[in-house]
């Protein structure tokens, strides 16, 4: 749904992120998310949108396109070689994110994933979901010393990790606590997501994903 037409589907999604972020989905009506959008109408939410899954896919159509534009920026300035330079564009872009006045977006992502939500990851629309998928494959083509499932296991630990330390950045910012310099924070982030990724597979690890079920080593991406 396009929101620019309507401050007030606007004011209801940004609500609608910052309830979810701290309660999660379904600890929050959608009366209250009307409410605390300040509409008058107790009926304006499900009017608007229909459903919290609508309400969590117009959440990713308002914050998405300007996060994967700046990454995109991002990679085109700096054009990376190796694997910490796309580390870095990746961190880069979700960080700023978390800088923006307002935004509970990545506490909103974190909670998905901490709840076990992940299945609302399928309302993000298909664009985003195919970069994601590109990213995915750009890390790992720095990755082929890695066995399968480990390579992508290591690969969707990382993302989630880059979301949680901004989804904690985030929260401080908005509760008035003190965090840590931009730079100085995004540099420990980078080097520590880039020693997480290159970490060698010790043969415990090798071990137990040979004596492990293949059906057992399948599971959902976080994107």
């Amino acid at each position: 749904m396009p929101l620019l037409m309507a401050s007030t589907k606007e004011q209801i999604v940004r609500a609608a992120e910052r309830l979810f972020a701290q309660h999660g989905v379904d600890g929050v009506s959608l009366r209250e998310i009307g409410t605390a959008a300040g509409t008058a109408n107790n009926s304006a939410v499900r009017y608007h949108f229909g459903s919290k899954e609508q309400l969590i896919q117009a959440i990713f159509d308002y914050r998405l396109p300007r996060l994967h534009e700046r990454r995109r920026l991002l990679i085109s300035e700096r054009e990376p070689d190796d694997l910490r330079g796309w580390i870095e564009c990746q961190i880069r872009a979700v960080f700023e994110q978390s800088e923006l006045d307002g935004s509970h977006y990545l506490c909103f992502v974190d909670m998905l994933s901490a709840h076990g939500r992940r299945d609302m990851f399928r309302r993000m629309p298909p664009e985003f979901r195919e970069a994601a998928d590109t990213l995915r494959a750009q890390l790992g083509s720095y990755l082929e010393h890695l066995p399968e499932p480990l390579r992508s296991r290591r690969i969707g630990t990382a993302m989630v990790l880059i979301v949680h330390v901004a989804a904690s950045r985030e929260h401080a910012r908005f509760a008035g606590h003190r965090v840590l310099p931009f730079a100085v924070e995004v540099a420990g982030l980078v080097d520590s997501t880039v020693g997480l990724l290159q970490a060698p597979v010790s043969p415990a690890a090798r071990r137990a994903v040979d004596e492990a079920d293949p059906a057992d080593l399948t599971f959902p991406m976080f994107i």
